[in-house]
């Protein structure tokens, strides 16, 4: 408002009494001040008498939109001053004890020593001035651990700091990093490892479960230890007993499998070796499924001897392997695509490995020499699904009143 220090006390008291309700604010902090600073000195403020103190009061809380706090401060400034102005806010600070040259230094010392712990880093800048006589560390010297920790986070230290170090992948040269694709065709393995636990720091016996991708033939084997010199003949032990030729060999990265001794063996056997990709846990799920469905069902989760390692061969080539491939059936999936493009996988028919095997168009083809499909008939007709299981049962109930015996004594 202009020429307000010009208004008489009548018309200031009849504003008021005629705004009623209306409320004003003010819009620029700094102009403000000087219009009250202005009313102030125009009324003559600090020579009136206390009702034309009070009225003026009102008049600036009326206009300015402040509180008469907020006014009484202003007022009390201006006595004290002869001005009103607005004042800066300056955020209370702590002293700063270590400068520029601190961080520089710390920093330098880190990079030669490659960032001890704090309280060994302490201990080092304590002894460059006191055993050495080294002043640039006067102040360092009497530093917390807690407060070099809080340097190390500042953004000086962090710049001359700086040091990338990318991850060194491991290149190992054996086996094709990728999915294979049968196209229909049997003889793609998925290979994997079951640990049977630990006892007292014993390791316990290794089941090595070997599936087919197309038929879902299984065939388990047993290893003492997992290193390539016991793994290795279960390895050619199992993949002998697959009817049909072996032409892909899929694992995890694990080097019980991923090693110059088992790519040796597969390459004599004309085997493609790939292994499963990194963030792609359905590379190998076939046999992960299997591995909890029929392994931890069958076997369980106890810790068995290496020692038994022999006995559970022989139990997996005499009566568990052909129970799987010739009475147990297992579903096999279909992929189905709803409207909204969803792919879901449905088991619409279950069947054994051994009928999965028979359907395929050209089997005589995938067979290996001296295995006849009369052969792997009769062998699956000698006895009926219940009666297998049933004899498969009854060894492995033997198997394991074997392994216990020999525990407890």
């Amino acid at each position: 408002m202009h020429a307000a220090e010009r208004m008489s006390l009548e018309q200031m008291q009849a504003l008021l009494e005629a705004s009623g309700e209306v409320e004003f604010a003010a819009c620029n902090r700094v102009e403000t001040y000087d219009w009250i600073g202005r009313v102030l000195i125009g009324q003559e403020y600090l020579f009136a008498g206390r009702e034309a103190k009070g009225l003026v009061r009102r008049y600036i809380c009326k206009m300015t939109g402040l509180s008469r706090a907020q006014v009484t401060r202003l007022i009390c400034q201006h006595a004290e001053l002869g001005q009103v102005r607005a004042r800066s806010y300056r955020r209370n600070r702590f002293p700063r004890k270590y400068l520029a040259e601190d961080v520089e230094l710390l920093a330098m010392v880190d990079e030669a020593h490659e960032t001890l712990s704090g309280p060994a880093t302490v201990k080092i800048l304590q002894r460059e001035i006191y055993d050495y006589g080294d002043r640039r560390f006067e102040r360092l010297a009497t530093i917390s651990v807690a407060h070099l920790y809080n340097l190390r986070k500042s953004r000086s230290y962090r710049e001359r700091r700086v040091r990338y170090d990318r991850t060194r992948p491991v290149r190992v040269a054996i086996g094709e990093r990728r999915r294979p694709d049968p196209q229909g065709r049997p003889g793609f393995l998925r290979v994997d490892s079951v640990h049977q636990g630990d006892l007292d720091g014993v390791k316990g016996i290794y089941h090595i479960n070997a599936v087919d991708e197309v038929t879902q033939w299984e065939i388990v084997g047993a290893a003492g230890q997992i290193s390539e010199a016991w793994l290795l003949p279960v390895l050619e032990a199992m993949l002998e007993q697959f009817p049909f030729h072996i032409r892909g060999f899929h694992s995890d990265n694990g080097s019980e499998y991923i090693n110059h001794t088992v790519a040796a063996l597969l390459q004599k056997l004309l085997v493609e070796q790939t292994k499963s990709r990194p963030r792609r846990s359905n590379d190998n799920g076939l046999v992960e499924a299997k591995n909890g469905a029929v392994i931890r069902k069958h076997i369980g989760y106890g810790h068995i001897a290496s020692a038994h390692a022999e006995a559970f061969q022989d139990f997996y080539r005499e009566h568990f392997n052909p129970y799987l491939n010739f009475h147990r059936p297992c579903g096999h999936a279909e992929i189905k695509q709803d409207a909204k493009g969803k792919r879901k996988r449905v088991y619409p028919w279950y069947a054994t490995p051994w009928e999965m095997l028979r359907q395929l168009p050209g089997i005589a083809g995938y067979l290996k020499e001296g295995v006849a499909i009369d052969d792997l008939n009769r062998l699956a007709q000698s006895q009926s699904d219940t009666q297998a299981a049933t004899v498969m049962q009854n060894a492995k109930r033997e198997l394991f009143a074997r392994v216990y015996r020999k525990k407890t004594a």
